[in-house]
């Protein structure tokens, strides 16, 4: 595994739905605050990582280089790295990768995404992702692929709409207590139901919000780490892996992909039970049926038993097993690569016990931040503990 390696400090902007800055300001906001957290400047860190999605998102071709200096990385060995949605904790990968093996001593890991650039909506960045021969003449769009999914998801095991809608439910009143969170209000089972059919079974309140919104973490090996706080958070284990681009070939009730990559993060963390070796989750939501499917992938119950976890109040904060603690994307927002990102700040408070009104009420060591993307295919994992 190499060398140790720790996240120090986050910094994280308010996600919102059309942000009045550009994104080089977003992605300095949140770099600059996860600097002041720990006491650091940029003559400290040795190298920048820079997670953000399609140049389309922003506007701006050559995105990566657009936000270099915005992220802090002038003059410092920087690299952009992407993939969807899974981009946020694949970013950390990366950092952690350049630590763990010697060539850097600290990173700074920026993560941006502002999604309401692109016009009339972000959706319409995704219609050239399929193949131009045998998909695009069907007019294959993000959200009949989600919607494909989900039924296929309901169908194989008997679920109804309202078992589903308990996620959007839980996340998105768990976001009312995130500071940075664009939807700030209680919703119940019955709103949604009846908010708007995108593509059945997939609803208005199924989804998450389109966002704008920047996150940072610093990385640095051990002895620097215990130089910079008492309270280093340790990445145990990481993990990624491909399935097939065309969504026709996959299986669409379970995501293999998510397993392959938690398998891979578990073995190096030394995780053999994950249901009872990990303490807290924070998977992917941008679909509340996706925070099923992956905890399902990340193997922290069986396959088809997640809704029934969400029924017991097991995922609750206050439950066994809390699950997006944060609000997800479902509740904080969907500022693509961002959102990964937050996934992974989340845990770094939740484990320094430093979440404020979002803090889980068993005592947590270890957790799991999962994200998902590219062509729906990729799943990228990070194992945190103390």
């Amino acid at each position: 595994m190499g060398r140790r390696v720790a996240v120090v400090s986050v910094g994280m902007t308010k996600f919102v739905r059309r942000a009045q800055e550009t994104g080089k300001e977003l992605a300095f906001y949140a770099a600059r605050q996860a600097l002041e957290n720990c006491g650091m400047t940029l003559d400290q860190i040795d190298g920048v990582v820079l997670g953000t999605a399609p140049d389309t998102f922003d506007g701006v071709h050559m995105k990566g280089e657009y936000l270099a200096d915005g992220a802090g990385a002038f003059g410092k060995p920087y690299m952009r790295c992407y993939v969807g949605g899974g981009t946020g904790v694949f970013s950390v990968i990366h950092g952690w990768y350049h630590i763990a093996s010697g060539v850097f001593n600290t990173c700074l890991v920026v993560c941006e995404e502002k999604m309401s650039s692109f016009q009339p909506h972000p959706q319409g960045a995704f219609l050239t992702i399929f193949d131009h021969t045998t998909e695009r003449p069907l007019k294959p769009n993000l959200l009949w692929i989600f919607a494909l999914e989900m039924n296929r998801y309901m169908t194989t095991y008997g679920l109804r709409k309202e078992d589903i809608a308990l996620v959007a439910v839980k996340n998105k009143n768990n976001a009312i207590d995130h500071p940075c969170a664009q939807i700030a209000a209680p919703v119940t089972v019955e709103d949604i139901l009846k908010s708007e059919v995108l593509a059945w079974p997939v609803q208005r309140l199924d989804v998450s919000p389109v966002s704008d919104g920047a996150v940072a973490v610093i990385l640095a090996e051990e002895s620097i780490a215990r130089r910079i706080t008492d309270k280093p958070v340790w990445i145990e284990g990481v993990g990624w892996a491909l399935d097939t681009a065309y969504w026709t070939n996959r299986d669409l009730c379970y995501p293999r992909y998510v397993e392959e990559a938690a398998r891979m993060a578990y073995r190096m963390a030394g995780i053999t039970d994950p249901r009872h070796q990990i303490h807290v989750a924070e998977p992917y939501d941008p679909f509340d049926y996706k925070e099923l499917h992956h905890l399902e992938g990340l193997m922290l119950c069986g396959r088809g038993e997640a809704p029934q976890l969400t029924v017991d109040g097991v995922t609750r904060r206050d439950g066994e097993l809390p699950v997006c603690p944060s609000g997800g994307l479902l509740g904080v927002g969907n500022p693509i690569a961002a959102a990964g990102l937050m996934k992974v700040a989340e845990l770094f408070w939740q484990l320094r016990g430093e979440a404020g009104k979002r803090q889980i009420a068993r005592k947590a060591k270890r957790g799991v931040a999962q994200a998902w993307g590219d062509l729906m295919q990729v799943g990228t994992v990070v194992v945190l503990g103390i």
